[in-house]
Protein backbone atom coordinates (compact mmCIF):
# COMPACT_ATOMS: atom_id res chain seq x y z
CA UNK A 1 0.00 0.00 0.00
CA UNK A 2 1.54 3.61 -0.74
CA UNK A 3 0.55 6.75 0.11
CA UNK A 4 0.75 9.24 -3.07
CA UNK A 5 2.36 12.55 -3.78
CA UNK A 6 6.14 13.75 -4.57
CA UNK A 7 7.33 15.84 -0.90
CA UNK A 8 4.30 15.93 0.55
CA UNK A 9 3.78 16.03 4.26
CA UNK A 10 2.45 12.34 5.00
CA UNK A 11 1.33 11.10 8.17
CA UNK A 12 1.39 6.99 8.40
CA UNK A 13 0.92 4.41 11.32
CA UNK A 14 0.89 0.98 11.21
CA UNK A 15 -2.87 -0.11 11.84
CA UNK A 16 -2.11 -3.04 14.26
CA UNK A 17 -1.37 -0.10 16.34
CA UNK A 18 -3.96 3.27 16.52
CA UNK A 19 -3.04 6.62 17.92
CA UNK A 20 0.45 5.41 17.45
CA UNK A 21 1.14 8.91 16.07
CA UNK A 22 1.72 11.67 19.35
CA UNK A 23 -1.10 14.59 18.85
CA UNK A 24 -0.09 18.08 18.80
CA UNK A 25 3.66 17.70 19.08
CA UNK A 26 7.17 16.02 18.08
CA UNK A 27 8.59 14.64 21.37
CA UNK A 28 6.20 13.79 24.40
CA UNK A 29 7.67 12.78 27.12
CA UNK A 30 6.39 9.94 27.10
CA UNK A 31 5.41 8.48 23.47
CA UNK A 32 2.03 6.46 22.62
CA UNK A 33 2.77 2.68 23.13
CA UNK A 34 6.19 3.61 25.22
CA UNK A 35 7.82 4.46 21.82
CA UNK A 36 10.89 5.84 20.83
CA UNK A 37 10.67 9.48 18.66
CA UNK A 38 13.50 9.82 16.32
CA UNK A 39 13.52 12.85 13.99
CA UNK A 40 15.55 11.62 10.67
CA UNK A 41 16.61 14.92 8.83
CA UNK A 42 17.34 15.20 5.30
CA UNK A 43 18.71 19.06 5.22
CA UNK A 44 19.79 21.58 7.12
CA UNK A 45 17.98 23.04 10.25
CA UNK A 46 17.71 26.09 8.86
CA UNK A 47 17.30 25.03 5.08
CA UNK A 48 14.33 27.48 3.85
CA UNK A 49 10.82 26.12 3.90
CA UNK A 50 10.59 24.63 0.48
CA UNK A 51 13.53 22.78 1.26
CA UNK A 52 13.70 21.44 4.58
CA UNK A 53 13.19 17.83 4.39
CA UNK A 54 13.23 15.70 7.87
CA UNK A 55 10.85 13.00 9.11
CA UNK A 56 9.69 11.92 12.89
CA UNK A 57 9.92 8.14 13.38
CA UNK A 58 8.11 6.27 16.75
CA UNK A 59 10.43 2.96 16.98
CA UNK A 60 10.39 0.24 19.59
CA UNK A 61 14.26 0.66 19.73
CA UNK A 62 16.06 3.97 18.60
CA UNK A 63 18.68 3.46 16.06
CA UNK A 64 21.44 4.29 18.31
CA UNK A 65 21.26 0.91 19.73
CA UNK A 66 24.21 -1.41 18.19
CA UNK A 67 28.00 -2.26 18.37
CA UNK A 68 30.72 -0.43 16.81
CA UNK A 69 31.00 -0.02 12.99
CA UNK A 70 33.99 -1.86 11.76
CA UNK A 71 35.28 -1.84 8.54
CA UNK A 72 33.56 -4.42 5.86
CA UNK A 73 35.73 -5.43 3.09
CA UNK A 74 35.15 -7.17 -0.45
CA UNK A 75 33.14 -4.06 -1.33
CA UNK A 76 33.03 -3.58 -4.97
CA UNK A 77 32.13 0.31 -4.34
CA UNK A 78 34.71 3.33 -4.62
CA UNK A 79 35.33 6.94 -5.07
CA UNK A 80 38.43 6.77 -6.30
CA UNK A 81 38.80 8.18 -9.65
CA UNK A 82 42.03 7.62 -10.50
CA UNK A 83 42.95 4.19 -9.96
CA UNK A 84 43.28 4.27 -13.78
CA UNK A 85 44.05 6.21 -16.38
CA UNK A 86 40.86 8.93 -18.15
CA UNK A 87 39.59 7.64 -21.41
CA UNK A 88 37.75 10.23 -23.43
CA UNK A 89 36.58 7.36 -25.79
CA UNK A 90 32.81 6.36 -26.40
CA UNK A 91 32.23 3.23 -24.41
CA UNK A 92 29.51 0.25 -24.57
CA UNK A 93 29.43 -1.88 -21.80
CA UNK A 94 27.45 -5.30 -22.92
CA UNK A 95 24.81 -6.81 -20.44
CA UNK A 96 26.33 -7.29 -17.08
CA UNK A 97 26.79 -10.63 -15.87
CA UNK A 98 24.46 -11.73 -12.69
CA UNK A 99 26.05 -14.73 -11.51
CA UNK A 100 24.43 -18.13 -10.99
CA UNK A 101 23.21 -18.39 -7.23
CA UNK A 102 24.88 -22.09 -6.47
CA UNK A 103 28.03 -20.99 -7.54
CA UNK A 104 28.63 -17.17 -6.56
CA UNK A 105 25.37 -16.08 -4.03
CA UNK A 106 25.07 -12.55 -4.26
CA UNK A 107 22.76 -10.06 -2.57
CA UNK A 108 21.99 -6.55 -3.46
CA UNK A 109 24.76 -4.84 -1.61
CA UNK A 110 27.76 -7.90 -2.66
CA UNK A 111 26.59 -7.59 -5.96
CA UNK A 112 26.51 -3.48 -5.99
CA UNK A 113 29.63 -2.47 -8.70
CA UNK A 114 30.53 1.30 -9.22
CA UNK A 115 31.11 1.95 -13.14
CA UNK A 116 31.83 5.83 -12.87
CA UNK A 117 31.74 8.70 -11.08
CA UNK A 118 33.07 12.37 -10.08
CA UNK A 119 33.71 14.07 -7.08
CA UNK A 120 33.71 12.79 -3.49
CA UNK A 121 31.21 12.15 -0.52
CA UNK A 122 33.32 13.87 2.15
CA UNK A 123 33.11 17.49 -0.20
CA UNK A 124 29.13 16.77 -0.50
CA UNK A 125 29.24 17.21 -4.26
CA UNK A 126 29.21 14.36 -6.73
CA UNK A 127 28.23 11.81 -8.18
CA UNK A 128 28.41 7.60 -8.91
CA UNK A 129 27.24 5.43 -11.53
CA UNK A 130 26.69 1.88 -10.29
CA UNK A 131 25.78 -1.56 -11.11
CA UNK A 132 23.83 -4.01 -9.48
CA UNK A 133 23.69 -8.24 -10.14
CA UNK A 134 22.24 -10.13 -7.05
CA UNK A 135 20.81 -13.54 -6.84
CA UNK A 136 19.47 -13.79 -3.26
CA UNK A 137 17.94 -11.70 -0.72
CA UNK A 138 19.44 -10.00 2.01
CA UNK A 139 19.06 -11.98 5.30
CA UNK A 140 19.50 -10.13 8.80
CA UNK A 141 21.55 -7.48 7.02
CA UNK A 142 20.50 -3.60 5.85
CA UNK A 143 21.49 -0.89 4.17
CA UNK A 144 22.13 2.65 4.65
CA UNK A 145 24.30 5.38 2.45
CA UNK A 146 25.71 8.01 4.87
CA UNK A 147 26.99 9.71 1.29
CA UNK A 148 23.82 10.70 -0.36
CA UNK A 149 20.69 9.53 -2.41
CA UNK A 150 20.54 6.48 -4.11
CA UNK A 151 17.85 6.43 -7.20
CA UNK A 152 17.56 2.64 -8.10
CA UNK A 153 16.40 1.42 -11.66
CA UNK A 154 15.97 -2.43 -11.81
CA UNK A 155 16.02 -3.93 -14.74
CA UNK A 156 15.72 -7.47 -14.61
CA UNK A 157 14.32 -9.15 -11.53
CA UNK A 158 11.39 -7.11 -9.06
CA UNK A 159 12.61 -6.01 -5.71
CA UNK A 160 10.95 -5.87 -2.64
CA UNK A 161 12.52 -3.38 -0.38
CA UNK A 162 11.71 -3.10 3.52
CA UNK A 163 12.36 0.32 4.66
CA UNK A 164 12.19 1.98 7.82
CA UNK A 165 9.01 3.83 6.36
CA UNK A 166 7.23 0.79 4.91
CA UNK A 167 7.44 -1.34 1.75
CA UNK A 168 8.01 -1.03 -1.96
CA UNK A 169 7.98 -3.48 -4.47
CA UNK A 170 9.37 -2.08 -7.77
CA UNK A 171 9.77 -3.92 -11.28
CA UNK A 172 11.01 -3.39 -14.31
CA UNK A 173 10.14 0.01 -15.32
CA UNK A 174 9.81 1.48 -12.10
CA UNK A 175 12.19 3.30 -10.40
CA UNK A 176 12.55 4.22 -6.66
CA UNK A 177 14.52 6.49 -4.60
CA UNK A 178 15.88 5.63 -1.03
CA UNK A 179 17.36 9.13 0.20
CA UNK A 180 19.80 9.91 2.31
CA UNK A 181 20.04 7.81 5.87
CA UNK A 182 17.00 5.70 5.09
CA UNK A 183 17.77 1.93 6.21
CA UNK A 184 16.84 -0.46 3.51
CA UNK A 185 16.79 -4.40 2.86
CA UNK A 186 16.43 -5.79 -0.77
CA UNK A 187 14.55 -9.07 -1.10
CA UNK A 188 15.07 -10.50 -4.70
CA UNK A 189 12.88 -13.26 -6.28
CA UNK A 190 16.04 -15.05 -8.84
CA UNK A 191 18.12 -13.43 -10.82
CA UNK A 192 18.14 -9.52 -10.82
CA UNK A 193 20.31 -6.59 -12.31
CA UNK A 194 19.74 -2.81 -12.33
CA UNK A 195 21.50 0.40 -12.06
CA UNK A 196 21.80 3.03 -9.26
CA UNK A 197 22.98 6.68 -9.67
CA UNK A 198 23.99 8.38 -6.17
CA UNK A 199 23.84 11.64 -5.90
CA UNK A 200 26.11 13.27 -2.98
CA UNK A 201 25.21 16.32 -1.59
CA UNK A 202 21.95 17.20 -3.32
CA UNK A 203 18.23 15.37 -3.38
CA UNK A 204 16.55 14.42 -6.35
CA UNK A 205 13.40 16.76 -7.24
CA UNK A 206 11.06 17.61 -10.01
CA UNK A 207 12.17 19.87 -12.81
CA UNK A 208 11.08 23.17 -13.13
CA UNK A 209 8.25 23.00 -16.03
CA UNK A 210 8.79 26.95 -17.48
CA UNK A 211 6.94 27.30 -20.76
CA UNK A 212 4.96 24.22 -20.64
CA UNK A 213 3.15 25.31 -17.86
CA UNK A 214 1.58 23.80 -14.87
CA UNK A 215 1.27 20.25 -15.94
CA UNK A 216 3.57 17.55 -17.75
CA UNK A 217 6.41 15.20 -17.72
CA UNK A 218 6.20 13.49 -14.26
CA UNK A 219 3.33 14.37 -12.38
CA UNK A 220 3.93 15.02 -8.40
CA UNK A 221 0.92 12.78 -7.60
CA UNK A 222 2.04 9.58 -9.19
CA UNK A 223 5.34 9.60 -7.03
CA UNK A 224 4.35 6.43 -4.44
CA UNK A 225 5.45 6.42 -0.42
CA UNK A 226 4.98 3.29 1.73
CA UNK A 227 2.91 2.88 4.49
CA UNK A 228 3.99 1.99 8.13
CA UNK A 229 4.62 -1.47 8.66
CA UNK A 230 6.81 -2.69 11.71
CA UNK A 231 7.89 -5.68 12.98
CA UNK A 232 9.05 -6.55 16.47
CA UNK A 233 11.90 -9.28 16.02
CA UNK A 234 14.65 -10.11 17.76
CA UNK A 235 17.55 -11.57 16.02
CA UNK A 236 19.94 -13.34 18.87
CA UNK A 237 22.30 -14.53 16.14
CA UNK A 238 22.88 -10.78 15.00
CA UNK A 239 21.27 -8.52 12.57
CA UNK A 240 23.71 -6.45 10.30
CA UNK A 241 23.13 -2.56 9.94
CA UNK A 242 25.58 -1.39 6.95
CA UNK A 243 27.05 1.98 6.75
CA UNK A 244 28.16 3.56 3.23
CA UNK A 245 30.23 5.96 4.38
CA UNK A 246 32.94 8.51 3.09
CA UNK A 247 32.67 5.73 -0.01
CA UNK A 248 33.44 2.48 1.99
CA UNK A 249 31.40 0.14 3.66
CA UNK A 250 30.70 -0.67 7.35
CA UNK A 251 28.88 -2.97 9.55
CA UNK A 252 27.64 -2.98 13.06
CA UNK A 253 25.95 -6.04 14.73
CA UNK A 254 22.62 -5.52 17.02
CA UNK A 255 19.93 -8.08 17.84
CA UNK A 256 16.60 -6.51 16.57
CA UNK A 257 15.53 -6.05 13.30
CA UNK A 258 15.88 -2.34 12.67
CA UNK A 259 12.70 -2.26 10.90
CA UNK A 260 10.75 -1.36 14.30
CA UNK A 261 8.47 2.21 12.78
CA UNK A 262 5.11 1.46 14.18
CA UNK A 263 4.67 5.16 13.12
CA UNK A 264 6.25 8.46 11.47
CA UNK A 265 5.58 11.90 9.78
CA UNK A 266 7.57 13.77 7.93
CA UNK A 267 8.46 14.71 4.13
CA UNK A 268 11.33 13.15 4.04
CA UNK A 269 10.73 9.41 2.65
CA UNK A 270 11.76 6.82 0.13
CA UNK A 271 9.95 6.87 -3.12
CA UNK A 272 8.56 5.16 -6.44
CA UNK A 273 7.37 5.71 -9.75
CA UNK A 274 6.47 4.12 -12.98
CA UNK A 275 8.36 5.48 -15.90
CA UNK A 276 4.73 4.74 -18.01
CA UNK A 277 2.96 7.27 -16.22
CA UNK A 278 5.57 9.76 -17.25
CA UNK A 279 3.88 12.54 -20.22
CA UNK A 280 6.15 13.06 -23.15
CA UNK A 281 6.09 16.45 -24.53
CA UNK A 282 7.64 16.73 -28.06
CA UNK A 283 7.91 18.40 -31.40
CA UNK A 284 4.78 18.75 -33.44
CA UNK A 285 5.68 21.00 -36.22
CA UNK A 286 9.78 20.47 -37.40
CA UNK A 287 13.21 19.60 -36.06
CA UNK A 288 13.66 18.41 -31.95
CA UNK A 289 13.44 20.17 -28.67
CA UNK A 290 16.38 18.77 -26.75
CA UNK A 291 16.37 16.19 -24.45
CA UNK A 292 15.21 17.93 -21.23
CA UNK A 293 11.72 17.73 -22.17
CA UNK A 294 12.31 14.04 -20.84
CA UNK A 295 13.80 14.57 -17.24
CA UNK A 296 12.03 13.02 -14.58
CA UNK A 297 14.03 13.54 -11.32
CA UNK A 298 16.75 16.84 -11.23
CA UNK A 299 19.30 17.01 -8.33
CA UNK A 300 20.24 20.58 -8.98
CA UNK A 301 23.80 22.29 -8.48
CA UNK A 302 24.70 25.70 -6.99
CA UNK A 303 24.92 27.04 -10.60
CA UNK A 304 21.35 28.06 -12.03
CA UNK A 305 20.04 25.63 -14.55
CA UNK A 306 23.08 23.35 -14.00
CA UNK A 307 22.14 19.99 -12.60
CA UNK A 308 24.47 17.82 -11.03
CA UNK A 309 22.85 15.26 -12.39
CA UNK A 310 19.58 14.78 -13.84
CA UNK A 311 17.54 11.40 -14.69
CA UNK A 312 16.13 11.45 -18.27
CA UNK A 313 13.74 8.85 -20.02
CA UNK A 314 13.24 7.95 -23.81
CA UNK A 315 9.37 6.57 -23.73
CA UNK A 316 6.98 5.18 -26.21
CA UNK A 317 5.83 8.28 -28.19
CA UNK A 318 4.88 9.90 -31.71
CA UNK A 319 6.87 11.36 -33.89
CA UNK A 320 5.66 13.45 -36.44
CA UNK A 321 8.22 16.24 -37.04
CA UNK A 322 8.05 17.22 -40.64
CA UNK A 323 11.12 17.85 -43.17
CA UNK A 324 13.48 16.31 -39.75
CA UNK A 325 16.00 13.85 -39.22
CA UNK A 326 14.03 12.40 -36.55
CA UNK A 327 16.18 9.90 -34.43
CA UNK A 328 18.92 11.68 -31.72
CA UNK A 329 21.05 14.23 -34.19
CA UNK A 330 24.77 13.75 -33.97
CA UNK A 331 26.14 15.58 -30.66
CA UNK A 332 28.69 17.08 -28.67
CA UNK A 333 27.78 17.68 -25.59
CA UNK A 334 29.34 20.03 -22.04
CA UNK A 335 27.59 17.22 -20.03
CA UNK A 336 28.72 13.77 -19.61
CA UNK A 337 25.64 11.51 -20.75
CA UNK A 338 25.69 7.75 -19.34
CA UNK A 339 23.07 5.50 -20.66
CA UNK A 340 21.52 2.33 -20.21
CA UNK A 341 18.14 -0.04 -21.92
CA UNK A 342 15.42 -1.46 -19.17
CA UNK A 343 13.90 -3.18 -22.11
CA UNK A 344 13.92 -3.28 -26.12
CA UNK A 345 16.11 -1.31 -28.83
CA UNK A 346 17.24 2.20 -28.59
CA UNK A 347 15.61 4.06 -31.51
CA UNK A 348 19.37 5.36 -32.50
CA UNK A 349 21.28 1.91 -32.20
CA UNK A 350 18.95 -0.67 -32.49
CA UNK A 351 22.11 -3.19 -32.53
CA UNK A 352 24.73 -3.62 -29.68
CA UNK A 353 23.11 -1.96 -27.46
CA UNK A 354 21.49 -4.46 -24.85
CA UNK A 355 19.15 -4.35 -22.14
CA UNK A 356 21.14 -4.52 -18.99
CA UNK A 357 23.85 -3.14 -20.70
CA UNK A 358 25.11 0.43 -20.67
CA UNK A 359 27.36 3.25 -22.42
CA UNK A 360 28.45 6.64 -22.28
CA UNK A 361 29.18 9.27 -23.72
CA UNK A 362 32.18 11.97 -21.64
CA UNK A 363 32.18 15.22 -22.44
CA UNK A 364 32.44 16.76 -25.59
CA UNK A 365 33.06 13.32 -26.90
CA UNK A 366 31.11 13.23 -29.81
CA UNK A 367 28.57 10.63 -30.57
CA UNK A 368 25.19 10.09 -32.45
CA UNK A 369 23.11 7.60 -34.87
CA UNK A 370 24.78 4.28 -36.18
CA UNK A 371 25.54 4.15 -40.08
CA UNK A 372 22.42 1.86 -40.28
CA UNK A 373 19.80 4.00 -38.41
CA UNK A 374 21.30 7.13 -40.84
CA UNK A 375 20.76 6.16 -43.79
CA UNK A 376 17.50 4.34 -42.95
CA UNK A 377 16.70 7.66 -41.35
CA UNK A 378 17.51 9.78 -43.93
CA UNK A 379 14.98 7.93 -46.49
CA UNK A 380 12.24 7.38 -44.28
CA UNK A 381 8.73 8.54 -45.35
CA UNK A 382 7.78 11.04 -42.87
CA UNK A 383 4.64 9.97 -41.78
CA UNK A 384 3.53 10.05 -37.95
CA UNK A 385 4.88 7.22 -36.07
CA UNK A 386 5.20 5.39 -32.46
CA UNK A 387 8.58 5.87 -31.43
CA UNK A 388 10.38 3.97 -28.78
CA UNK A 389 7.05 1.59 -28.95
CA UNK A 390 7.94 -1.68 -26.04
CA UNK A 391 11.68 0.02 -25.34
CA UNK A 392 12.62 1.98 -22.57
CA UNK A 393 16.00 4.06 -22.43
CA UNK A 394 16.79 6.22 -19.54
CA UNK A 395 19.63 8.67 -19.26
CA UNK A 396 21.97 9.72 -16.21
CA UNK A 397 23.17 12.99 -17.34
CA UNK A 398 25.62 15.12 -15.12
CA UNK A 399 27.36 18.20 -15.46
CA UNK A 400 30.47 16.52 -13.99
CA UNK A 401 32.76 14.87 -15.75
CA UNK A 402 33.19 11.06 -15.47
CA UNK A 403 35.67 8.75 -14.85
CA UNK A 404 35.46 5.01 -15.28
CA UNK A 405 36.98 2.36 -12.43
CA UNK A 406 39.05 0.28 -13.25
CA UNK A 407 36.16 -2.76 -12.67
CA UNK A 408 34.22 -0.83 -15.52
CA UNK A 409 37.21 -0.93 -17.56
CA UNK A 410 38.81 -3.85 -17.18
CA UNK A 411 37.86 -6.50 -14.33
CA UNK A 412 34.27 -6.24 -15.41
CA UNK A 413 35.40 -7.73 -18.75
CA UNK A 414 32.14 -6.50 -20.43
CA UNK A 415 33.56 -3.39 -22.23
CA UNK A 416 32.49 -3.68 -25.95
CA UNK A 417 35.95 -2.70 -27.41
CA UNK A 418 34.08 -2.61 -30.82
CA UNK A 419 31.34 0.12 -30.14
CA UNK A 420 33.53 2.72 -32.48
CA UNK A 421 32.97 0.53 -35.56
CA UNK A 422 29.49 1.63 -35.55
CA UNK A 423 30.05 4.55 -36.91
CA UNK A 424 33.00 3.84 -39.76
CA UNK A 425 30.68 2.78 -42.29
CA UNK A 426 29.12 6.57 -42.25
CA UNK A 427 30.69 7.80 -45.73
CA UNK A 428 30.60 11.50 -47.66
CA UNK A 429 26.98 12.24 -49.20
CA UNK A 430 28.86 15.16 -50.20
CA UNK A 431 27.37 16.47 -53.79
CA UNK A 432 28.93 20.52 -54.56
Amino acid sequence: QYMSGFGNEHVSEDPRCPGALPEGQNNPQVCPYSLYAEQLSGSAFTCPRPTNKRSWLYRILPSVCHKPFKPLEDSHLTHDWDEVDPDPNQLRWKPFEIPKAPQNKLDFVSGLHTLCGAGEPRGRNGIAVHVFVCNTSMLDRCLYNSDGDFLIVPQQGKLLITTEFGKMLVEPNEICVIQQGMRFSVEVFGETRGYILEVYGAHFELPDLGPIGANGLANPRDFLVPVAWYEDRQVPGGYTVISKYQGKLFAAQQDFSPFNVVAWHGNYTPYKYHLEKFMVINSVAFDHADPSIFTVLTAKSTRPGVAIADFVIFPPRWGVANNTFRPPYYHRNCMSEFMGLIKGHYEAKEEGFQPGGASLHSMMTPHGPDADCFEKASKAKLEPERVAEGTMAFMFESSLSLAVTKWGLQTSNRLDKNYYKCWEPLKSHFNP
